[in-house]
Parts: structure tokens; C-alpha cells; sequence
């Protein structure tokens, strides 16, 4: 294996807390010791070459967030952009090697570059030292966070430059020890949210407790005992009335019993669900400044992309050639001119009808958070547009008729525009999320929409999980913060299964994480945390609501390692189970 060690950055993007700050660097060229300069600026320069890994190579190909959220349930889109991955044929994949190995390594070998640079250099402020270790572990420990979910056991990077490129794969244990080890370490290191050290848009001690309460709960649930039960509402996908018309089939529950995780057997899931709680309540506390849940209307603004609920995400320049991303075109799509109504290009991922109707009727992330009309260019001639979901209200609403045909009135509400507005049963007509929507010009393909790998909802849910596992204390409270920020009723729990109450609570809380993290590569990992990922997918019978085949096996619980990594590291002898 091979890790880089010069830095090549020409205008290095910090990115964190949902912000992103320009600092001014060298110009041109190779960034090393001799050229980066001395004292707290240059200490600085290595940090933030280490935060523009994160948008180029990983973020500006668009291979992220594809490589790390498309292979779930509940995501679709259209087969063309989903392929082969999508389809769950991962070898070869350019997502799985360029974006997220090479990426993450890259990520980890700068951060390992970074240490070591700035430990010599001697005139720098103890403080800038400090915080910037603590950022650069933080982003290690990312990096590694990435990996092991994705490749199971892995190889770890010596911080120090080694000849031998040639590392063995290390046990998920040992993996997570790195990451647990450099989290814990930020978390003392960085300063507070509301500490005068603290810029904007890097992370702060909070992104990492945060993310070590997150990191200690996946260890726990890999954990769970084998048989371990989770209720999922799924289900195949269409049925046909007695016409023979295509039609929504309804949610199921499907109950799953977890499948042992291998590599986890020896971990303690008691102990490692009490550090998550631990940790979680830490950052509820506001031991590390104080975190709070955004409005639900507040959300999603970009004006708010600086607010204590963002506490850790990617940050781009809108229209920038380099440090850019295609998130807002691929959820949410960029318009013919900026306030138009048409979509140019994009808009093509989101959620299944599966996903819609896991919600209470007045819950705001379906009446807020997704598209109810939209309309593409080639709408314009044709005066016509889209609506969502297909069912007797909205279909009334947006086209005076019936489901069955027969006319009841006019349009109403949003539909009463002019326009005539239909369905199709295919990759047209999704539930889109709106929340990468707001952008400081929506008509540019290289938008500046931020991508949340971390959010406080994220911390109370993790401490939702870990307190119903534990039983230490009440999970409702938890999850009834995120549940009522979105208009839900606090404590629902919608499973009509014969279950024990920690079983159904599990299932919601679950449930609830795909609800709240939808479109924010969130789902995938918890279906593989939990041992139930194969049942979950394969609970759909085939195809989804875009024809994107969701049927799985044994092979995709994890990634194939890249074909060109077996090549060249001798330590490595062989792929992950069922790649070649």
C-alpha cells in the first residue's frame, strides 16, 4: 500500500461544522516544510491541505456521497446513475477504489503527514498545536470510521514514513481502537463550540465526542447477539389492483433476527453501548458548548449552515472548478436560470414510497422535507409537471380527478397553477428531499449544498439506541426531541407485531434513523450494524420503485478491496468473501 506524504493544495477549503474558511497559502506547487513557512500560520496550512481532502478526490468527482449512500432500502433513482453499484455488483466500481480506499487512505496519510510536520515546528503557539492535533486526529479517526464499515478489517497506516508499502489487513477491533484512541484525545484537545479558539466550519470538541458516542454505539449493535430482533416495514414494491393497473404495494413488517457479525464476536455490547450513552449525554449536557435542534423550518437553510446542530460536515465554493461537489444537482437538481420553475438537469435521487409512508400524515419531513410538485424543462412546452405520492388526496389536489378517472372539481392548493400535473410509477416520480435545496444560486451545476456527516439528531438518537439497549435510563425522551422538532407525535410507535417492549422501541428508534437521515448515507451502515441488511433489502422481492434491483447476498455485506491494492500489497492475499 502506498500513502502519499507531499501535500499538493493550491487553495485549501477548511471544512467542519457546516462553514468552510479560505486562508490564504503559498502559492503553487508542492506544499512541504521548506516551502509551508513557520509558527501558527503554518501550522495551520497543514491542516487545512488535510480538511481539502475531503472535497477533492472525494467529494469533487461526485463518487461521494454515492459510494456511501445508495445501497439502501429506502434510496433510488434512475438506473443509469445507480449501475452495477447500485445494483450491488461492487467490484470494479470506481466509487468503491478512487472515492472511498484511496480516499480515506489519502485522507489518513495527510492527517499522518500533518502530525508529524507540525510537531517540529518550534515556534508556534502551544494552543494552535493543540488544536490542530486534535483536528488532524479527529479527521484520521474519520477516515478509519469510513473504512472499517465499509471493508471490515483493514490496514492501518504507520504515522511515521515507512519503505515497506506492504501492510496486513488488522481486526476491526484493533481498527476501532485507533479510532476510539484519536476521537477521545480530540475531544480534549479541540476547543468548545463557544470557546474563542473555536473557528468556524473545523471541528470542534463536540464533532468528537459526538462522533465517538456514534462510533461506540455501530461497535455495540455489530455487537448484538445473533437472533437479536428488528422490526422493518418493507415489503416488494408494486402490486396490481383488479384491472391489472400497477399500484404501491403496502408497508409489511418484517421481522429480522440478527445475523452474527464477524470480527465482533469477542466485543462487549453492554459495555460499548454504555460508553455511547456516556459520551452522548455528554454532548446533550453541554459539557462541550451547547448543541440544540434547529427549528424544523430553520433546517435546512443554508443560512443556517453554521448552526450547533451541523457538527461536522463537508462544506463547498459554489461554482468552483475544484473544491465542488454534485450533491444539490443529484437531490435535488439545478434550474434553467436561478428562481425558475423548471429543472435544467438533475433531481434524480431520492426515497421510495416504502419510505413515505413510514410517517404520520403531518409529519414534516414528507410535507416539508419532499417534493410534492416540481417540473422539468422539457415540462415547459407541454405545460405540464409532476406530483407526489400517488394517492386519492394528492392525486384530487393536483388533478381534480380520482385515482380511478372520474372528475371531482379543479386543482387545489399548490396544483391550482395552470399547469396539468400527473405521476409516473418510475424513476420521474420519487419522494425527493428538499433539504439540499436552498443554495447561493440554484441554477449552477456546482452549487454549494453541505453534506452533514454529523448532526445533533444524530447524538440524541445514538443516545435513544444506547439507553433502550442498556436500560440504564428512558430512551423516549430522546427520541421524542427528534420526533417533535418534525411534528410527530412524541412517543408513536407504529409496529403492530407481538414484541417485547425493548424490541419494538429498537425498531423505532431504527426506524426513526432512517426517517431523519434519509439522503444522508446513514442507512446502509445501520442495516450492517445491525445484522439485518440482507433480510431488509431482500424483503423488496426484486426491483424498486425506479426498477433499481435491491435483491442481495453474503457478498455484499462488505466492499471488495480494490483489485489493484491485492496486486501490489504482498500482505494481503485474498478479497473480501465472494469478490475476486
Amino acid at each position: 500500500m502506498k500513502f502519499h506524504h507531499i501535500l499538493l493544495v493550491s487553495s485549501a477549503l477548511v471544512c467542519g461544522t457546516a462553514s468552510c474558511n479560505w486562508i490564504e497559502e503559498n502559492p503553487e506547487g508542492l506544499v512541504t516544510s521548506q516551502t509551508i513557512g513557520t509558527g501558527d500560520a503554518a501550522v495551520q496550512q497543514w491542516v487545512t491541505g488535510t480538511y481539502s481532502k475531503l472535497i477533492y478526490d472525494m467529494f469533487c468527482w461526485g463518487y461521494f456521497p454515492r459510494v456511501i449512500d445508495y445501497d439502501a432500502d429506502y434510496v433510488s433513482g434512475p438506473d443509469w446513475l445507480f449501475g452495477k453499484f447500485g445494483a450491488g455488483n461492487f467490484q470494479g466500481e470506481s466509487d468503491v477504489t478512487d472515492a472511498l480506499w484511496k480516499g480515506a487512505y489519502g485522507l489518513i496519510g495527510r492527517a499522518n503527514t500533518a502530525l508529524g510536520e507540525i510537531a517540529a515546528i518550534t515556534d508556534a503557539s502551544p494552543e494552535a498545536l493543540r488544536v490542530a492535533e486534535g483536528e488532524l486526529r479527529f479527521l484520521r479517526a474519520f477516515g478509519y470510521f469510513l473504512l472499517v464499515r465499509a471493508y471490515g478489517p483493514c490496514p492501518i497506516q504507520p504515522q511515521t514514513f515507512a519503505a515497506d508499502y506492504n501492510l496486513p489487513r488488522r481486526p476491526q477491533a484493533e481498527v476501532f481502537g485507533q479510532i476510539v484512541s484519536d476521537l477521545a484525545a480530540a475531544a480534549e484537545m479541540l476547543p468548545r463550540i463557544d470557546h474563542a479558539a473555536h473557528q468556524p466550519g473545523h471541528v470542534s470538541a463536540g464533532s468528537a465526542a459526538g462522533l465517538l458516542a456514534k462510533v461506540y454505539a455501530t461497535m455495540a449493535a455489530y455487537a448484538m447477539p445473533a437472533g437479536t430482533q428488528v422490526i422493518v416495514r418493507s415489503g416488494k414494491t408494486f402490486d396490481h389492483d383488479r384491472d391489472g393497473n400497477k399500484i404501491y404495494a403496502p408497508l409489511r413488517e418484517v421481522v429480522c433476527a440478527k445475523r452474527a457479525v464477524a470480527g465482533y464476536e469477542e466485543m462487549d455490547a453492554q459495555a460499548l453501548y454504555a460508553e455511547a450513552l456516556a459520551w452522548a449525554k455528554r454532548v446533550i449536557g453541554g459539557e462541550f458548548g451547547r448543541y440544540a435542534l434547529l427549528p424544523y423550518d430553520d433546517l435546512w437553510r443554508k443560512a443556517n449552515c453554521n448552526a450547533p446542530e451541523f457538527m461536522f460536515s463537508v462544506a463547498s465554493v459554489s461554482g468552483d472548478a475544484t473544491y465542488k461537489n454534485s450533491i444539490h444537482t443529484v437531490y435535488a437538481g439545478y434550474m434553467t436560470s436561478n428562481g425558475s420553475d423548471f429543472i435544467q438537469e438533475g433531481g434524480w435521487v431520492g426515497c421510495t414510497r416504502h419510505w413515505y409512508d413510514l410517517f404520520e400524515a403531518a409529519d414534516l419531513r414528507i410535507t416539508k422535507g419532499v417534493k410534492h410538485r416540481w417540473r422539468v424543462k422539457t415540462q415547459q412546452e407541454s405545460n405540464t409537471g409532476f406530483y407526489y405520492p400517488l394517492d386519492e388526496a394528492t392525486t384530487i389536489a393536483a388533478t381534480g380527478h380520482r385515482m380511478d378517472g372520474t372528475p371531482v372539481g379543479d386543482p387545489t392548493g399548490i396544483y391550482a397553477d395552470g399547469v396539468s400535473y400527473y405521476y409516473a410509477t418510475d424513476a420521474q416520480c420519487l419522494a425527493f428531499q428538499t433539504k439540499y435545496s436552498d443554495v447561493s444560486d440554484n441554477s449552477i451545476a456546482n452549487a454549494d449544498a453541505n453534506w452533514p456527516f454529523l448532526r445533533y439528531a444524530d447524538v440524541l438518537l445514538v443516545a435513544a439506541e444506547a439507553a433502550n439497549e442498556t436500560g440504564l435510563e428512558d430512551p423516549m425522551p430522546y427520541l421524542s426531541q427528534v420526533r417533535t422538532r418534525s411534528n410527530a407525535s412524541p412517543t408513536a410507535i407504529a409496529f403492530t407485531t407481538n414484541a417485547d417492549q425493548k424490541t419494538l422501541r429498537r425498531s423505532a428508534i431504527i426506524e426513526e434513523r432512517a426517517k431523519e437521515f434519509a439522503c444522508e448515507a446513514d442507512r446502509r451502515w445501520d442495516l450492517i450494524r445491525w445484522g439485518i441488511y440482507l433480510q431488509a433489502m431482500n424483503a423488496i422481492e426484486g426491483s424498486d420503485d425506479a426498477g433499481v434491483l435491491k435483491t442481495r447476498s453474503e457478498r455484499n455485506l462488505l466492499y471488495p478491496i480494490p483489485v489493484p491494492e491485492i496486486n501490489t500489497n504482498k500482505a494481503i492475499g485474498e478479497n473480501n468473501p465472494g469478490w475476486n
